[in-house]
């Protein structure tokens, strides 16, 4: 799903070395003694990132945090002046905003961390406003080295890394359609509840890939329209491929021979989605008429409950496909 021969971590790999010798050789100048906060902002940036828009965003992040911490540390940490139980008990608020923070928001998570760390200086009796500004400096260095690193070294663009995760995600979309179809024709082997399963994670994937495009930041506004579009018909599949999973399910649910050609017309809208994204703008199939003279979800005489959602799945995958074959001038995402 990747442009080139080198495997994602593998890229990551080179691109953290990188940040972190330029940071390390930025740090030590500034700071002899605290050049290693450099080196540790660069190298945590690239956690949990896959793409040069992620590891961007994430930096962003990592300094808007610090700037607030350091601002809440020469309010709080300062005037305490190592207090054994005040700090202690902000000590305790901070581990507690960590861990909380940390699966919503990586820049209040920053915020607590650069408060904690204000707080135990201050027990040692170390801390001083030159002292937070050198944690901002080394933090904004760390973040500056991995910039570099994401957009010169084996870069992978945002918009690689999105289609990558979108493809996968609809192919467990089909996939979970394609059991919960086998299901409702009678087929007990056939389970749609562990697809849907695979998919959930997928999803998120493709949500966090797509996230840097929906940054209030991003200036390319028309792309975080569209980015924003992907992310809600990606949302409406994957509903309708629950409510797939819950009929099939339901005791005493009737079999339908047009639910295998509905299945069918689905893979059809998938292969409108390009792959990989083309030069130019690629032909939409026409979809086949249904044996019963109807064009998919067009026709509403006597419907199986599930074709309602076989023909809705169909139509938003070739809505999904609009965004998604863009010209090279103007892709996802070019962050």
């Amino acid at each position: 799903r990747y442009p080139g021969r080198l495997r994602p971590t593998t890229r990551q790999a080179h691109q953290a070395t990188v940040a972190c010798a330029v940071a390390l050789a930025a740090g030590i100048p500034l700071s002899p003694e605290r050049w290693y906060w450099a080196v540790g902002a660069a190298w945590w940036i690239f956690v949990n990132t896959a793409s040069r828009g992620e590891t961007l965003v994430r930096g962003f992040r990592r300094v808007l945090g610090t700037v607030l911490g350091v601002v809440a540390g020469v309010l709080l940490a300062l005037p305490l002046d190592g207090a054994p139980w005040p700090t202690a008990l902000l000590a305790a608020v901070c581990v507690f905003g960590i861990f909380y923070a940390a699966p919503v928001s990586y820049s209040w998570m920053m915020f607590a961390v650069t408060v904690l760390v204000g707080l135990l200086y201050g027990l040692l009796g170390e801390l001083s406003a030159g002292l937070l500004a050198m944690r901002l400096l080394e933090t904004g260095v760390g973040a500056l080295a991995a910039a570099l690193a994401v957009a010169l070294v084996l870069p992978v663009t945002t918009h690689a890394a999105t289609h990558g995760w979108i493809l996968l995600a609809l192919e467990a979309v089909h996939g979970a359609a394609r059991e919960a179809t086998r299901r409702l024709a009678g087929d007990p082997g056939a389970d749609p509840a562990r697809r849907v399963a695979e998919l959930e994670p997928l999803l998120d994937r493709a949500r966090l890939s797509l996230a840097p495009l929906l940054h209030p930041l991003n200036p390319l506004r028309a792309r975080r329209a569209r980015a924003r579009e992907v992310t809600t018909l990606l949302d409406e599949c994957a509903e309708r491929v629950r409510a797939l999973t819950r009929l099939a399910a339901a005791p005493g649910s009737a079999a339908d021979a047009r639910l295998v050609e509905a299945c069918d017309r689905v893979a059809e809208a998938m292969r409108t989605v390009p792959v990989p994204p083309p030069a130019g703008p690629a032909r939409q199939p026409r979809a086949r008429r249904a044996p019963d003279g109807g064009t998919g979800a067009g026709d509403r005489r006597d419907h199986h409950p599930a074709l309602t959602h076989l023909h809705g799945l169909e139509a938003t995958v070739r809505r999904l496909a609009e965004p998604l074959r863009a010209s090279p001038r103007t892709p996802l995402g070019t962050a």
